[in-house]
């Protein structure tokens, strides 16, 4: 009894289907339409079609009010579109997405100065189609020989410059040669390798099977390519391979005698046909067909075997705006994916998540047997494979990172392998009251603390704290390790207290006393500096037994006694303003946190009785700074210094009884003569004027000793 078994990948590819597919429903729709050549390499699909209405054109010519037209699976030149849009005529491109992949590569290629090298046969439609978008130089090769002679042709300067790409139906085995002898001369060549995945599947798998059989049928086209490469494939292993197109070209003859036969068909030959031929074979033979590889039967287990929640693979054929459209290995149905299949987060088109030609795991959802369909999603199966690397991580106590993209009633949501993350308002953060708006859009670091699965549901919480936590604690540790004294940080501004500010300086709080953050006395350290300020801080002090750190906060450049010193010597004449009021003098501020005095003596060039009378607080002077004691932090200042001398005044004569008279003279003693015989009298000891109190500058505050801080501590943790 013979074995008859069938190859897996017979029949119609991806971009066959999808090509014929279209035609049908142009047929449908507009009961007629064209396709500008055969929409396939099949005479019996193009009669088919053509009863329904759809014929076959070999000119654009020829389209006679037949639209739409049709552009089939192997694509047409580039003139093709530009006559269709100047004409204005409705086109639908049913070019196989593998086949336009090959389009837009050699474009681009060409255009940027590349020699493109073709590895098909230069009469086909597909490799015509290739050819019309190389815009630089090209040569077509159909082995190793052909490609020897086209090396020897490019120029040298041009050998550094060479991509090469493949006709999708081209032999597989061949093109591996060609790669090995193109790349030991042209190290730099750009390779592509574009033969379609289902062609280079059904080669090999064509390979295999006559190697083991006595005999092989090829089902399909003598026009078909790659029905023609399946023949010369199986006849190098296989001395008695046929090609057939229909079940009527079987001779009883070529199974004679045959203990395993082998069948495949090639991209372009209709399922019909092939069971036709299968039934043919089961009734020229004295043998039944096995039955666990008849081929109705597989196609129908293939069927069963697509159950929801199955795992396949699949490569990208072509994407639309709202779905993705794969070919699925080893099924003969069109699959698509929704575009809300395709990822957890959220996306703007197809192609931020998958490209034509890449190879995806996907997970069935639903089949149509009706329409030969497959629903699928990449989403489901990433979010399965996503949980078993969470808990994996789970295990290890693995770090994560993933951005928050929700903010929810109680915490919020970040998504890690495709799937979303509870975390808790108390584990999002060090401090509790944070604001959790504040993390959405940022990319976390996180650590899952409890994980879950009961049927379908699934319980995932993680925690940012928990890593947030060990960072400090390593913070912490490396702080404590290279602290010292004057050594500067910059840190942020934690927390205000009465008496100071708290400063993280990364793991590690330090105090700011209300002293350091200014040289000018303030009341509430707000008055400096805010929450959440990044600061520049030094350390003062350590305690390492209480782990407690004093910084300093104001610079010595700010210092107001550095500032006068360097700009204000003794002699500048300064604008100052009135502040206080006293019996010997007046202050006014020469800059902020300096105070001068200027003494009741240096107020005016003539005599006065209180400072008052010539002052008032919120007045501007000018004056000369007339000394300055930084030991003691004092600034004398004199506004009389700049001030005329005023003019002398005129005795004044009283006549008395005994004819004494007074001579008073301005700023002096009295001195006394005897009129009548002009003797000197004996002078009096003369009447000393009170010196004049000791002029001394003071600072902004009052001279009397600062009264001591508030009872808080001076550092802390």
């Amino acid at each position: 009894m013979a074995d008859i078994i069938v190859a897996k990948t017979a029949g119609f590819c991806f971009g066959v289907n999808r090509a014929v597919k279209i035609a049908f429903d142009v047929a449908d729709r507009n009961h007629g339409g064209c396709t500008l050549g055969p929409i396939i390499h099949n005479k019996e699909m193009v009669a088919a079609l053509n009863d329904r209405g759809v014929v076959s054109i070999d000119s654009l010519d020829d389209i006679q009010g037949r639209e739409p037209v049709i552009i089939r699976s192997h694509g047409v030149k580039r003139s093709v579109y530009d006559k269709l849009n100047e004409m204005g005529v409705e086109y639908i491109d049913a070019t196989c997405p593998f086949v336009a992949k090959i389009h837009s590569i050699v474009y681009d290629m060409s255009r940027q100065g590349y020699t493109v090298l073709i590895a098909g046969d230069e009469n086909h439609p597909e490799v015509q189609g290739i050819l019309s978008n190389c815009v630089s130089d090209y040569y077509i090769f159909k082995d190793v020989e052909d490609l020897k002679e086209i090396i020897d042709l490019i120029p040298e300067e041009n050998k550094d410059r060479i991509c090469i790409v493949a006709q999708t139906t081209f032999n597989e085995k061949f093109w591996k040669n060609c790669i090995v002898f193109l790349k030991k001369l042209c190290t730099n060549a750009k390779v592509f390798d574009t033969i379609c995945n289902a062609t280079s599947k059904r080669q090999a798998e064509a390979h295999t099977l006559s190697a083991k059989c006595d005999c092989m049928i090829v089902v399909g086209d003598r026009s078909s390519s790659n029905t023609n490469k399946l023949y010369e494939i199986c006849k190098k292993n296989c001395e008695h391979t046929y090609l057939i197109e229909t079940a009527a070209e079987l001779d009883r003859a070529m199974i004679a005698g045959a203990r395993t036969i082998g069948v495949t068909a090639g991209a372009s030959t209709p399922d019909r046909i092939i069971k036709e031929v299968l039934d043919t074979m089961s009734e020229n033979t004295t043998s039944s067909v096995n039955e666990t590889e008849n081929f109705e039967e597989m196609l129908e287990e293939s069927l069963k075997s697509l159950n929801t929640n199955e795992r396949v693979m699949g490569t990208v054929a072509s994407i639309t705006p709202n779905e993705v459209y794969v070919e699925v290995d080893g099924r003969k149905q069109t699959g698509f994916i929704p575009f809300d299949e395709l990822s957890s987060t959220p996306i703007q088109s197809a192609d931020e998540v998958v490209k034509v030609g890449d190879r995806v795991e996907l997970l069935i959802m639903k089949t149509n047997d009706v329409e030969g369909t497959i629903m699928l999603s990449k989403r489901r199966v990433d979010a399965q494979k996503g949980f078993e690397e969470l808990q994996k991580a789970y295990d290890e106590k693995q770090i994560l990172t993933g951005p928050v993209t929700e903010v929810v009633s109680g915490g919020v949501i970040v998504v890690a392998n495709d799937i979303r993350i509870f975390i808790p308002a108390s584990q999002a953060a060090m401090e509790r009251d944070a604001n959790l708006e504040d993390l959405k859009g940022q990319e976390v670091k996180f650590r899952l603390i409890e994980m879950s699965q009961r049927g379908r549901r699934r319980k995932i919480i993680g925690s940012i704290k928990s890593v947030l936590r060990d960072e400090y604690a390593a913070k912490r540790a490396e702080f404590w390790e290279n602290c010292e004294v004057g050594k500067v940080y910059t840190g942020v501004v934690r927390t205000l207290t009465s008496y100071g500010a708290f400063v993280d300086l990364g793991g590690v709080s330090g105090m700011i006393h209300i002293s350091e953050l200014s040289w000018l006395r303030i009341k509430h350290p707000s008055e400096v500096v805010n929450v959440g300020d990044t600061v520049e801080v030094y350390i003062k002090d350590i305690n390492t037994e209480t782990k407690k750190i004093s910084l300093g906060y104001k610079k010595t450049e700010d210092n107001p006694w550095v500032i006068l010193e360097k700009d204000y010597p003794v002699g500048t004449v300064v604008k100052a303003k009135i502040v206080g009021l006293t019996a010997f003098g007046a202050f006014a501020n020469i800059i902020p946190g300096i105070d001068g005095l200027i003494h009741i003596s240096q107020i005016s060039n003539k005599r006065i009785e209180k400072p008052a009378d010539e002052l008032a607080i919120g007045d501007e002077v000018e004056a000369k700074i007339t000394g300055i004691d930084f030991e003691k932090k004092r600034v004398s200042l004199s506004i009389r210094a700049l001030l005329p001398e005023a003019a002398p005044v005129a005795p004044v004569v009283e006549e008395e009884e005994d004819e004494v008279v007074a001579v008073v003279e301005p700023d002096a003693a009295p001195v006394i003569r005897d009129l009548e015989d002009e003797t000197p009298a004996e002078e009096p000891a003369p009447v000393e004027e009170a010196p004049a109190e000791e002029v001394v500058a003071e600072e902004a505050a009052p001279a009397e000793e600062a009264v001591a801080e508030e009872a808080a501590p001076a550092d802390a943790e």
